[in-house]
């Protein structure tokens, strides 16, 4: 059962993590302050121990410091055992100085270790702190170029709407529609030529005209046969 609810589990993660990875992509602004305040929490919290690390340091060297102090001011009284014959006071002085200087030792192994932590914390600080700038100069960058990308879609997309598509294609059907009504007149035209009233019409014209020509013959022909008559009279 609990293995069950372990798969659950993971497989809720999951699409969690694929829903929020779409929202980033779609919304990159996101992504990047997710990423900036991740980069600011983890700045936050290697501040914190590097400031415990430097204290630390701080406090080993007061401590080195005092025993190096003591330790001098120790050798000075042994000396002074010795010059004065003190033989008890300086077999304690000089038990006291043996400490001293094993203190003094260790405490210099520490302080050049802390020193060492102190300084590999403060950069790694530092380096933290060029990234976030880096990843905030990224966002800027990345942002504006998005935003230009868009507006150049959004710019492609209405030179696409103001295509010529469709008034060439209104002009096609007004042109059709004029050779149409060409056509249709034409074709009148020819149907006129070939209709049979037009040309019994024509054929009319014609009889009229030889009918003309024949009587215009006749009339010429009486007259010559008259003048021929009065000649032989």
């Amino acid at each position: 059962m609990a293995g069950f609810f372990s798969r659950i589990g993971n497989l809720w993660r999951g699409f969690v993590s694929l829903w929020l990875r779409d929202i980033e992509v779609k919304h990159p602004e996101i992504a990047y302050e997710n990423a900036i305040n991740g980069m600011i929490e983890k700045y936050t919290s290697l501040k914190k121990a590097t400031a415990g690390i430097i204290r630390r340091r701080e406090e080993i060297e007061s401590r080195l410091a005092a025993a190096k102090t003591e330790l001098e001011q120790v050798t000075a009284d042994l000396n002074t055992a010795v010059e004065t014959n003190q033989q008890d006071l300086g077999m304690v002085l000089i038990q006291k100085q043996a400490q001293l200087q094993k203190d003094v030792t260790e405490l210099g192994n520490e302080m050049t270790v802390a020193a060492s932590d102190a300084e590999s914390a403060k950069a790694s600080l530092v380096q933290v702190q060029s990234e976030i700038k880096k990843l905030k100069a990224e966002k800027d960058n990345m942002l504006a170029k998005m935003a230009s990308a868009q507006a150049r879609l959004r710019i492609q997309e209405q030179l696409d709407g103001l295509s010529v598509d469709a008034e060439v294609k209104a002009l096609d059907n007004v042109r059709e529609h004029i050779k149409t009504t060409v056509a249709a007149a034409n074709l009148g035209k020819e149907l006129g030529e070939s209709d049979l009233d037009n040309r019994l019409k024509a054929l009319r014209a014609k009889t009229g005209d030889v009918t003309s020509k024949q009587q215009w013959e006749q009339m010429q022909q009486a007259a010559a046969a008259r003048k021929a008559s009065q000649k032989t009279m």
